[in-house]
């Protein structure tokens, strides 16, 4: 077996089971130093089993790289193969064709576009939407202008590549104090999916947020609106408290508008609340079941969004990544006008 791919494989499985992320891109970083070595030195290495002189790559890794070398499938890639659980979903998850909601590290990821896309394609994705942050979130990394239409180009040339699978355009927008998108309009445009969400001010007064949110899933230019309460329920980085809007209001905008809801599938976010959930459905709403996948074995969170799905009664028909491609994007421009 190949010594990169078995890390990478282990980094996937360990994002998907929700391990630490510090200790997941030990096996990812050690996938890039290995990756970077030309074949003598890998000879080398191999024939001396001297992985461990690397610098970073530590007893652990140096032992994958080991069994690989040997031709054996790693005994940490075996046990956490076979202990990968469903994450649910059902039928709902069977339905979803792609993924509209996903980051890389040209932003606040942890794997490079071409991992996240190789992750989704075996994932058996038809398409996925890469949407990485505005240029306001600098605590994210947010991609500026510039940086934006770069992204643009490295992404058309990498579509041959992943055919038959669909590379889709796209970002998560802030949404900005006074519901505006942090982003040139005639870059939002060029996008197959503009995801807009609140990042900032989250405690904002009521009535404020709630004129901040429907000025943003108004525009023509938001075709999903991302996280929507901003609430966080577990995890490393603590709890968060919903933020606080008319919620009723704000999804009749959505559907009148022709937004669709996000069904945040990162299990610290639930976003939206069953309640909201239930309350978005029965308004009329679209939604969409998005990741949020900040590496790759994070892709496969799909399932946790799809069961809660499942769990509400949404009709799988409202779920507007349930649509073919062609579909979904005549939708999304037809919103734009």
């Amino acid at each position: 077996m190949d010594p990169v791919e078995a890390l990478r494989r282990i980094a996937y499985f360990k994002d998907r089971a929700r391990e630490e992320s510090r200790r997941v891109m030990a096996y990812r970083n050690a996938a890039d130093i290995v990756e970077r070595l030309d074949p003598a030195e890998r000879e080398r290495l191999g024939r001396s089993n001297g992985w461990q002189s690397l610098p970073g790559i530590g007893p652990k890794t140096a032992a994958v790289i080991a069994q690989a070398w040997a031709g054996r499938e790693p005994d940490v890639l075996v046990e956490l193969r076979s202990s990968a659980k469903d994450l649910g979903g059902g039928a709902v998850r069977a339905a979803l064709r792609g993924d509209l909601h996903t980051h890389s590290n040209w932003s606040d990821g942890s794997a490079p576009i071409e991992e996240m896309m190789a992750a989704a394609r075996a994932l058996g994705h038809e398409y996925c939407a890469l949407t990485d942050h505005s240029p306001r979130l600098t605590v994210a990394n947010g991609l500026s202008p510039e940086r934006l239409r770069h992204q643009l180009d490295v992404l058309d040339g990498l579509r041959e590549r992943f055919a038959p699978m669909r590379i889709l355009t796209g970002i998560e927008v802030d949404i900005l104090d006074d519901g505006s998108l942090d982003q040139e309009p005639e870059l939002l445009d060029r996008l197959d999916i503009v995801v807009a969400s609140v990042h900032s001010k989250l405690k904002m007064d009521a009535a404020a947020m709630t004129r901040r949110m429907i000025h943003a899933v108004t525009n023509g230019r938001t075709n999903v609106l991302g996280h929507c309460t901003g609430r966080l329920v577990e995890g490393s980085r603590g709890l968060r408290p919903e933020s606080a809007f008319d919620a009723e209001a704000v999804f009749t905008a959505c559907r009148d508008h022709g937004t669709a809801v996000e069904i945040n599938s990162r299990p610290e976010r639930r976003d939206p609340p069953t309640r909201l959930l239930t309350l978005a459905r029965d308004l009329g709403c679209e939604f969409a079941i998005d990741t949020d996948a900040h590496a790759p074995g994070q892709l496969d969170f799909l399932g946790y969004g799809a069961q809660r799905a499942l769990d509400a009664d949404i009709p799988v028909d409202r779920i507007v990544n349930t649509w073919p491609v062609d579909e979904l994007l005549t939708w999304t421009k037809t919103v734009r006008g």
